[in-house]
């Protein structure tokens, strides 16, 4: 997974193993939201 970042109010997220293929594009929030999520324990990957 590759994440990119420098975009204001976006985190574009893409298959690092596909760099051709498509993107999902986060509002920054949410992300941030999931990301804490993850370091808190609330979300398991």
């Amino acid at each position: 997974m590759e994440v990119a970042d420098g975009l204001p109010g976006v985190v574009p997220v893409r298959d690092s193993k596909v760099p051709g293929g498509p993107a999902l594009v986060f509002p920054a929030g949410s992300w941030s939201a999931f990301i804490d999520g993850l370091k808190s324990g609330r979300h398991r990957v």
